[in-house]
Parts: structure tokens; sequence; C-alpha cells
């Protein structure tokens, strides 16, 4: 049987689309290594002197990118938006640049779980990363540990600062919180979207 002219649109398609984010993960290794001590501390400093944040080591957010569901998928690509998506996580720096990504986990995955289960997450729990231990709060005697900014859907840890949850009517509080992450996510996932052709958007099987 020969394939109908659509159906080999489609795997030539997938199989660009297969290829460029395999390079996008290739160029991102070799441009982007893993931050040492000191280089924790030199990003620590900028989110200080730009965003009045002390002892920060970065923002981090997921963002939902919306796919056709592929074939005998089930609910795995399944959101709580109810759409099909896979799910593109980062953490930045102040100036917006990418420190770590995971790409591609499966929609109807949390942030949370998705970050716990990732490379970045089991390094920071296993304390393997170097990041630099407590360190004092300028202005202050009290010392903190050194941490990410994240929403109300990562779990709480010594290295992870998140606003209280089911406080909503606190909005001041909330905003202060989190501006970092807000302002990070929007402006890295904008850059990243417009890298790819159609928004960023995955082809897949019907």
């Amino acid at each position: 049987m020969i394939p109908s002219k659509p159906a080999i649109l489609f795997r030539q398609l997938l199989l660009v689309s297969i290829w460029a984010i395999q390079q996008f993960i290739q160029l991102f290794a070799q441009c982007i290594s893993t931050p040492d001590k000191e280089q924790w501390e030199e990003i620590a400093n900028r989110f200080w002197s730009v965003w009045n944040f002390p002892n920060c080591i970065g923002a981090l957010d997921g963002k939902h990118v919306e796919i056709t569901a592929p074939a005998n998928s089930g609910s795995n690509y399944f959101n709580y938006k109810r759409t099909f998506s896979v799910v593109l996580l980062a953490l930045v720096d102040a100036d917006y640049r990418f420190i770590a990504v995971d790409i591609g986990s499966y929609g109807k995955n949390s942030d949370g779980g998705i970050f716990s289960n990732s490379k970045l997450g089991n390094a920071l729990n296993n304390g393997t990363l170097d990041v630099p231990g407590i360190k004092q709060l300028p202005g202050s005697h009290v010392s903190t540990p050194h941490v990410i900014i994240a929403d109300p859907a990562f779990p709480l840890k010594t290295y992870i600062m998140r606003p209280y949850p089911q406080h909503r009517h606190d909005l001041i509080v909330e905003k202060i919180f989190i501006i970092i992450g807000i302002a990070a996510e929007d402006t890295l996932l904008k850059m990243v979207l417009e890298f790819w052709p159609n928004g960023f958007e995955f082809i897949s099987g019907q």
C-alpha cells in the first residue's frame, strides 16, 4: 500500500520537529553549563541588584505548550486546562537567561511533580549543585539559605520559596513575592516560543 501524500507530509514534518528539538537540546548543553559556586553567587548578587531580592539563585516556572494529541496516547497529554500539551519547565536568572530547562513532560503532570523528577530537582534535593550555603541578609544579622522562587504549584523546600497557598486575598504580598518569577517566565517563554515556527507547536498524529 502506497502512503498518501498527507501521511508522507506528516512524517516529514514530524522528523523535522524531532530534529529541531534535538538540535536545541544539544545546543543548550553546549552553550549553557551547570553553574559552579562562584557563578551561583553572581546570579544571587544580580537578583539583589536588579530585583532587591537577596539570596535568590533563580526563578522557576512551567509552561504548557499545546499539541495535537498523539494517537493512542490516552490522557497522558491532557492537562488541567482541558487541552493537550507538553510542558516546558525553566529556571532563569535575574536577566531572564536560562539556567536549566526540562522539556517534553506529559501535560497531565503538575509543575511540582515534573520538577521533583527532573535532573535539576534531584540535584537540588541531593545537594550536588554546589549552591552556596546560608548567607546573611543585607543590612541584618539574619542568615538564610539561597533559594529559588516559584509559584504555589511547587513544593516548599529549604531551597524553594513560594507564596503561602490559600491566601489569595492578600494579592499585594503575593505579587511582591512572585513578581520576579512572573516577569522572568513571561519574558523567557515569549523568547522561546518565538524561536520555533508556528509558535513552538509540536506536530503529532491524530
